[in-house]
């Protein structure tokens, strides 16, 4: 009787803590995403859904600025999870490809710039923990995951361009390419 009693509250016990960190969500990354949803939104009214466009279209026409300067700079200035939502202002066909690139590019910046995914910071000092043991400045290796980053995660964009035209080619999708 007692071992079913022991699995009750412990079944039970999943639910509380899946409650806790709920509860947790919503008092610190709930405001968070939703602030920065209001302020992107803002922003872009600022500037003008014109000139977004503009961009998102001169941005359109060149892979490198597909998948590696928007993502970086979306990565840069919105961090993770909202440097996702830059891809909404690309044609449907780069959408995919844009997600792959700025993806990576919320992890591999991480360490020269923390504010980008706040949690990520932990996997980069598990990696870094080696060289501070030795007295070695993080710096050189920040960088050199940076730069290492901007050329991979051009790739995944890039790479995963490919596989698109190729599943859509495969399934007979056509999209235009207009914004």
């Amino acid at each position: 009787m007692n071992m079913i009693v022991n699995a009750a509250e412990g079944f039970m016990g999943l639910f509380d803590a899946g409650a806790l960190t709920f509860v947790s969500w919503v008092s610190t990354i709930v405001p968070k995403v939703l602030l920065l949803l209001v302020f992107m939104n803002a922003l872009i009214a600022l500037i003008g859904q014109e000139r977004i466009n503009k961009f998102a279209k001169l941005c359109s026409g060149n892979v490198i600025m597909a998948y590696g300067v928007l993502p970086f700079l979306s990565a840069f200035m919105l961090g993770n999870p909202m440097a996702l939502s830059m891809g909404k202002f690309l044609p449907e066909r780069m959408k995919p490809s844009y997600y792959a690139a700025s993806t990576y590019h919320c992890h591999t910046n991480s360490g020269m710039f923390p504010h980008i995914n706040v949690g990520e910071i932990f996997i980069y000092l598990g990696i870094a923990d080696g060289i501070t043991t030795l007295g070695l400045s993080t710096t050189p290796l920040a960088i050199r995951y940076l730069l290492v980053g901007l050329v991979m995660n051009f790739f995944a964009g890039w790479i995963t361009d490919f596989t698109t035209a190729f599943v859509m080619k495969q399934q007979k999708i056509e999209l235009k390419n207009t914004l």
